[in-house]
């Protein structure tokens, strides 16, 4: 297995030159091949989950989501802790968990980034600092600031990313989690990724506030609106918000306006908008938009891209096959890692 992207990037500089308001080449390139992978891997599991049956349980797809995944690493550090939804393997294929272990745990193998327990909407990889992945909603923005409050007693510089959709807007663990925030200055940017829809509910049919940014107003909390269709803009929004989170200034509310071009999951028949109004977003595709400037500014050629699309092609097709030949759990698996005792009594033989 190849190591994550962003070691093999690992020793190019993905920072903004203020002067003359431009990325690399390499960070351009970095960007293409991640978004590349998870499109193509999001693409081949629901390939595996509707037409071989392979894939089981609830899938939610990052498809069209991939700027932000994107952006947030070239803006971040690998020690800074992430935490998201049940919408979670395009961020953590992008913290660098091994596509071999997130398709399997897709299979519900032994060999899964959860053993095969947690399934789609249960990534878990604390040695690349991603921490879930959780099914409850608005409930990962809780733990997001736990780990900062934990970044910040260890007296680290590290700031958590706490990713939450819309919907999660609405649950009332927001408003007490961003009350502590601001009074403890937590090192954490909490990123709603509003991408329309709410399951299948418009934000305009949830809530009379539909700048979902300006919630943090009653907190006077920082804010911004952000195109999150675009890894530039998604980019420096984090940068700023990560640079004031690690000299002490506390937290940050970005939100990401982005656009999923699969239903909210792989079942859902999306009766609540048109044909036309997806057709209108994926002309804006932020992978589109990547390429677009690689090539307007020569930073590759066509048999270059073709040569990344191999590679990521080469490397979903392994996960597969990873896949596909992993053992199943043993039934002694069952009970395991589901509290902290080992021999807790209601285990019995």
């Amino acid at each position: 297995m190849p190591p994550p992207l962003h070691k093999l990037y690992a020793d190019k500089s993905f920072k903004l030159n203020l002067v003359a308001k431009s990325f690399s080449k390499e960070t351009y390139l970095y960007w293409y091949e991640l978004m590349y992978l998870i499109r193509q891997f999001e693409l081949t599991a629901e390939e595996k989950y509707k037409m071989e049956g392979k894939i089981r349980g609830f899938f939610h797809a990052y498809v069209g989501q991939e700027a932000i995944a994107a952006g947030c690493m070239t803006a971040t550090k690998i020690e800074d802790p992430f935490v998201t939804a049940y919408r979670d393997h395009g961020l953590a294929l992008a913290k660098g968990m091994n596509p071999d272990a997130c398709m399997a745990e897709l299979y519900g193998k032994a060999t899964g980034c959860a053993k095969g327990k947690g399934g789609s909407m249960h990534f878990f990889g604390k040695d690349v600092f991603f921490f879930g992945g959780h099914g409850i909603v608005g409930a990962q923005i809780g733990t997001g600031a736990g780990l900062a409050f934990a970044e910040k007693y260890k007296g680290t510089d590290n700031v958590s990313l706490t990713f939450f959709g819309d919907g999660a807007a609405r649950q009332g663990m927001l408003h007490e989690v961003f009350n502590i925030a601001m009074t403890w200055k937590l090192p954490v940017i909490f990123l709603c990724e509003n991408n329309n829809y709410a399951m299948g509910t418009s934000i305009e049919r949830t809530s009379n506030v539909v700048d979902i940014y300006k919630l943090a107003d009653a907190y006077e909390m920082p804010a911004d609106s952000v195109d999150g269709m675009s890894a530039e803009a998604v980019h420096e929004a984090v940068a700023r918000a990560v640079k004031r989170a690690r000299e002490g200034d506390g937290p940050t509310l970005l939100e990401l306006k982005t656009y999923r071009y699969k239903g909210h999951s792989i079942s859902d028949p999306q009766k609540y908008r048109t044909k036309e109004e997806v057709e209108e977003y994926k002309g804006r595709d932020p992978i589109q938009l990547v390429l677009k400037t690689i090539y307007a500014s020569k930073f590759a050629t066509e048999d270059q891209i073709q040569a990344i699309n191999k590679r990521v092609d080469e490397a979903v097709a392994q996960s597969v096959k990873f896949a596909e030949e992993s053992p199943w759990p043993n039934d002694d698996e069952v009970l395991k890692d589901v509290v902290a005792e080992p021999n807790y009594p209601f285990i019995v033989d």
